[in-house]
């Protein structure tokens, strides 16, 4: 009797090793989803107020050990901050559609091992901080306590974006801490106009669970706002680039970062567009879109120095 050659299947033989690698891989899959690594909008919105302050605290050339140190933080802390974040709203986010399939909402991740991720990112930060000079490990304190404390604030106020802007921006102080061994007022006009500009990119981001938020019960400056909220983030989006104009003017900055905040200015313009019919897939876009704001000024802020 003829055997076709088709008739044969392979036969899967378990390999310890093959089969502990793969496990290994998920996990590991899984850990970086539980960090948004695959989603670096987050690190963008941390990283340039981050170069802002160094560029302008170095006087454009920030010392590069203290850059290197500075970008590692603000991966590490924002990766800490998502852990922490989803930690607190377990219960909740399985029951919002946007949130339901991250891996601790999903089951994929138990909440002992994200405690466990979380605390060992906190222990690199403490290490990090540790190589820096000590106004600025104080300061660093003061972040990461904003870092653990936010995810929770959302459940009794109903402007919890505004101390993320804290959270988000408070490498500012750190960076003038760190290089200049002190934070002048033009830091903090920097830190104000990044608590502004938070505010503004959050509520976007607020507006595509806006339903959800409301049906669970979770505060947000979308639901505050109501009808008003694109009104209320224009008028933000004003503050910040005046915010910033004063940055500049107090820095003695010139025509590169004027160019740069116009950019910004546009960048603005092109989210309230987007954001026109409050649609969630728009609103999301705009979030999206929200960093290269962000980039627009240090690319003005670094050219001026260069050229100015």
């Amino acid at each position: 009797m003829n055997t076709r050659r088709d008739d044969y299947k392979p036969v899967y033989e378990p390999h310890p090793l093959r089969d502990a690698a793969g496990a290994v891989r998920r996990t590991l899959t899984e850990y970086a989803l539980l960090m948004r690594l695959h989603r670096p909008v987050g690190i963008w919105l941390l990283m340039w107020p981050t170069l802002w302050a160094l560029w302008l605290a170095g006087e454009g050339r920030p010392d590069q050990r203290v850059l290197v140190l500075f970008m590692l933080g603000v991966v590490v802390m924002r990766s800490a901050g998502c852990i922490i974040n989803d930690y607190a709203d377990r219960e909740f986010d399985p029951h919002v559609r946007r949130t339901a399939s991250r891996p601790l909402a999903a089951g994929r991740v138990t909440p002992n091992e994200a405690l466990a991720l979380f605390v060992g990112l906190g222990l690199i930060g403490v290490t990090i901080a540790l190589l820096l000079e000590p106004l600025t490990r104080l300061y660093a304190v003061a972040g990461a306590v904003f870092t653990v404390t936010y995810p929770y604030l959302k459940r009794f106020v109903h402007v919890p974006q505004f101390y993320l802007g804290l959270a988000f921006g408070w490498s500012i102080p750190m960076a003038f801490a760190e290089l200049t061994g002190g934070v002048p007022r033009i830091g903090w006009l920097m830190l104000v106009a990044n608590v502004l500009w938070s505010v503004v990119y959050d509520t976007m981001y607020a507006m595509v669970d806006r339903e959800d938020d409301r049906r669970i019960g979770v505060k947000s400056t979308a639901l505050l706002f109501g009808d008003a909220d694109r009104a209320i983030i224009g008028a933000m989006q004003v503050m910040v680039v005046v915010a910033l104009a004063l940055v500049g003017r107090e820095a003695g900055l010139g025509t590169w970062y004027d160019v740069g905040l116009g950019v910004g200015a546009l960048m603005f313009a092109w989210e309230q567009w987007l954001i026109r019919h409050r649609d969630a897939d728009s609103c999301f876009r705009a979030f999206n879109h929200a960093h290269y704001f962000g980039l627009a000024v240090f690319v003005g802020l670094a050219l001026d120095q260069i050229y100015h």
